[in-house]
């Protein structure tokens, strides 16, 4: 049948009935809730363990999947909602249940359970919160999508409202992202069916480059990702130029080996270059970078650094001879420049290898 006004029409919707039809030959046999349920639970079924292989392909792994309607099934919901109505955080209004949440900093106060009996969206909201303490996190991290802004009140009322420490609730509202194929957005829409995938990003320019664009970013900033820009092996690729610069440092590496130059005594004093002494601070802004992309959870600032230091090293390359030409004798000074090339080398694997994209030995 065709889909509803309201629902949602793309192909993949047939693909997922065709595959449940497939697995189960007695899927359409039953009643209608009968058979919407086949549909429903093995759909659900089929399209988590999709996620879950995007996700590792995209070098992503989740320690717990936490299924929504399992606070439901276990009376973790009528369990945080009998403590919140026995201390008072609760009261009756138009045949509903109301809470406090107004009284926590909320804009107004949420309905927990409706009219009708059945249990409002926050409700679980609830029950979740509870979970999260409950199982002994301290800090609970919550990363929700775009016109979230909404929760980040509720969420933090829910916490106060259940005795937990509601600062301990931290909200983080991402983005829209959009692809851009020949300066022309990429059009997304689940309901006309031409969705696009984190699979199709990745096939379309790899892991690294996927990873790296969606980081680079700010989380609260709407992302715009050029196709081409990034599949492209070019210094105008972010994600190639500072992978380019890892390789050239292991280049290097091993052409020191083979000259005989190495770095075990080398006397650092001798590295007054501008173009030496620049690289040498970039790199002793490392640890501080790191700290305040953490403390601020902005993993961006590792990205961004990154390419800086890349950039602050090919400078440094072009102008200072790092070890001897061809016929010359090595210097004390070319030892110097091997051990911050090393050390520069290590700093971009540490930088790449944070933001879980591979640091390449050549290129």
């Amino acid at each position: 049948e065709p889909a509803p006004e309201d629902g949602y029409g793309g192909q993949y919707i047939h693909d997922i009935a065709a595959d449940v039809i497939a697995q189960k030959a007695d899927a359409l046999e039953g009643s209608v809730e009968e058979v919407q349920e086949n549909f429903r639970s093995l759909g659900v079924e089929m399209m988590f363990e999709q996620i879950k292989s995007d996700l590792r392909e995209f070098g992503v792994d989740f320690d717990v999947y936490f299924h929504e309607n399992s606070l439901f099934e276990s009376g973790a919901v009528d369990k945080a909602i009998e403590q919140l109505k026995n201390s008072g955080q609760m009261y009756q209004g138009e045949g509903a249940w109301w809470l406090k949440s107004t009284d926590y900093g909320d804009s107004k106060d949420r309905v927990v359970i409706k009219s009708d009996g059945n249990a409002a969206y926050i409700a679980g909201d609830i029950a979740y919160v509870a979970d999260k303490f409950d199982r002994g996190h301290n800090l609970n991290i919550y990363m929700l999508g775009a016109d979230h802004h909404g929760y980040v009140p509720r969420l933090k009322a829910a916490a106060a409202a259940l005795g937990y420490d509601a600062d301990a609730v931290e909200v983080l509202i991402g983005q829209m992202v959009n692809l851009l194929r020949n300066g022309q957005a990429v059009k997304m829409s689940k309901r006309a069916g031409t969705v696009i995938t984190m699979n199709d990003l990745v096939e379309a320019i790899g892991v690294d480059a996927a990873r790296y664009s969606l980081v680079r970013s700010s989380v609260d900033q709407s992302i715009d990702i050029d196709l081409a820009l990034w599949a492209a092996q070019s210094s105008d690729n972010p994600v190639y130029y500072v992978q380019y610069g890892h390789a050239r440092l292991c280049s290097i590496q091993r052409k020191a080996e083979e000259v005989g130059v190495n770095s075990d005594s080398a006397d650092l004093a001798l590295l007054t270059h501008e173009r030496e002494g620049d690289l040498i601070r970039t790199l002793g802004e490392f640890p501080a970078v790191v700290a305040e992309a953490a403390e601020l959870r902005e993993p961006h600032r590792v990205a961004r650094y990154a390419e800086e230091l890349a950039s602050v090293f090919h400078k440094f390359y072009d102008q200072c001879q790092i070890l001897p030409k061809a016929g010359e004798e090595a210097e004390p000074i070319h030892g110097a420049r091997l051990a911050l090339a090393q050390a520069t080398r290590q700093v971009l694997a540490n930088a790449l290898g944070m933001v879980g994209v591979s640091a390449p030995e050549k290129m």
